[in-house]
C-alpha cells in the first residue's frame, strides 16, 4: 500500500507541474510532455479507485460512475471549442470519442481479456453490449436521415438544427429509460468477496478528484497540441477524431485495458461500454442542447465519411460483442477498422 501512496503522490506532482507549465506560458512541448504523463498517472488512480468501488458493487454502478468521470474531458473540450467558433473540432472530438471507445480500446481490452482466458475467449454478460448497440443504431438512424436529407436537399435539411434539438430530447428520454433498467439489472448480481484495499470514502474521493483533474489536464493536453499541430500540417478533423479522441480517453484507454487484464471481464466491459453509451446517447444530445447558448451551434449533421463510418460501428459492435464473449482474432479487427478511419481521416 505505501507503494501505491508513493505512486499517487508523484502523479500529484506532475499534475501540480502540467498546471504550472500552462498557466506560466511554458512551450507547449513542455506542456504537452507533462500533461501527457499526468493524463496517465490519473487514469491510473481511476483505474484503482474504480477497482475499490467495484468491490461492493456490480458491474453496472461502477461502469456507469467510472464513464461518467472519465468522460468529463470530452464535455470540456467540445465546450471550449464551440465558444471558440470551432464546430469541426466539437464534431469530431465527439464522434473521435466513441470510435476510439468503440473501436480502440475495446479492441485492446479483447485481446487483453482473452490473454487472460484459459481457451482464449474473453466472456461477458450480453445485456450491455447488445443495448450500447441499440442505442448507436438509434444515434444513427437520426445521424443517417439527415445526412440523406442534407444530400437530396429536401424541406427537412432547411431544418437540421430544430431536428437536432428534437433527435437531442428523444436520445436523452432513451438513454434515462434505458440507465434506469439497466442499473437495476446489478441487484440480481453479487459483488466480489476480495476485501477492499481502502475505504468507500476514500476510494469516491480518489475517483472524484482524479475525474475532475483529468477534465482539467486535458483541457491543458488540447491546448499545448493545437500549435503542433499547425506546426506539423494535420487537420482539425484529423486532431479532434484521432488525437483529442484518444487524449480525452485517457481515462478509459488505461482502465478497460487493465481491468480486462486482471481478469474482470465484465467490470472492463462495462467501463468502456458505459462509455461509448453515454458520449452516443448522453453526452453528444446534451451537447447539442448545451450548444444553443453557442453563437454557432452543433447539430448531428455530419460529413458522410463519419455517418458511413459510425453506423458500420454500430453493426461491428453488434456483431462482434453481441454474443457475450470475444476472441483475440475479433479484437485485433476493432483496432483494424480505427487505424482504416484514422487513416482516411488523416487525408481528409
Amino acid at each position: 500500500m505505501r507503494r501505491t501512496w508513493t505512486l499517487i503522490a508523484l502523479i500529484a506532482v506532475a499534475t501540480a507541474a502540467a498546471a504550472v507549465a500552462h498557466y506560466s506560458g511554458a512551450s507547449s512541448l513542455l506542456t504537452f510532455a507533462i500533461a501527457t504523463v499526468a493524463l496517465a498517472g490519473l487514469a491510473w488512480i481511476v483505474s484503482f479507485s474504480t477497482e475499490q468501488v467495484g468491490e461492493r458493487f456490480g458491474p453496472a454502478v461502477t461502469g456507469l460512475l467510472q464513464s461518467t468521470l472519465g468522460n468529463l474531458p470530452e464535455f470540456f473540450i467540445v465546450v471550449f471549442a464551440l465558444s471558440a467558433g470551432e464546430v469541426v473540432v466539437a464534431q469530431t472530438s465527439i464522434i473521435g470519442s466513441i470510435f476510439a471507445n468503440a473501436l480502440l480500446v475495446l479492441g485492446l481490452a479483447v485481446i487483453a481479456g482473452c490473454r487472460e482466458s484459459a481457451d482464449g475467449v474473453m466472456r461477458f454478460h450480453a445485456r450491455l453490449p447488445k443495448d450500447n448497440a441499440i442505442l448507436m443504431l438509434l444515434a444513427s438512424f437520426l445521424i443517417v436521415i439527415l445526412g440523406i436529407s442534407a444530400a437530396s436537399g429536401d424541406k427537412a435539411s432547411h431544418h437540421v438544427k430544430a431536428i437536432s434539438i428534437a433527435g437531442a430530447v428523444a436520445l436523452l428520454v432513451t438513454y434515462g429509460a434505458w440507465l434506469v433498467d439497466y442499473i437495476r439489472s446489478d441487484a440480481k448480481r453479487e459483488p466480489s468477496h476480495r476485501a477492499p484495499r481502502v475505504s468507500m470514502t476514500l476510494a469516491l474521493a480518489l475517483l472524484g478528484v482524479a475525474g475532475v483533474g483529468a477534465a482539467f489536464v486535458s483541457d491543458w493536453f488540447v491546448t499545448a497540441l493545437t500549435p503542433a499541430m499547425d506546426q506539423v500540417g494535420i487537420s482539425k478533423a484529423f486532431a479532434g477524431l484521432v488525437i483529442v479522441g484518444i487524449a480525452g480517453n485517457a481515462v478509459e484507454n488505461t482502465v478497460g485495458v487493465v481491468l480486462a487484464l486482471k481478469g474482470e471481464a465484465d467490470l472492463a466491459i462495462s467501463v468502456i461500454k458505459n462509455s461509448v453509451a453515454q458520449i452516443t446517447a448522453f453526452l453528444f444530445p446534451a451537447l447539442v442542447l448545451v450548444s444553443l447558448l453557442f453563437a454557432t451551434p452543433l447539430t448531428f449533421a455530419l460529413a458522410p465519411v463519419y455517418i458511413g463510418a459510425l453506423l458500420l460501428t454500430a453493426i461491428a459492435l453488434w456483431q462482434i460483442t453481441g454474443d457475450g464473449e470475444a476472441t483475440r482474432f475479433e479484437g485485433v479487427a476493432l483496432i483494424s477498422l480505427y487505424v482504416i478511419l484514422a487513416v482516411v481521416t488523416f487525408f481528409e
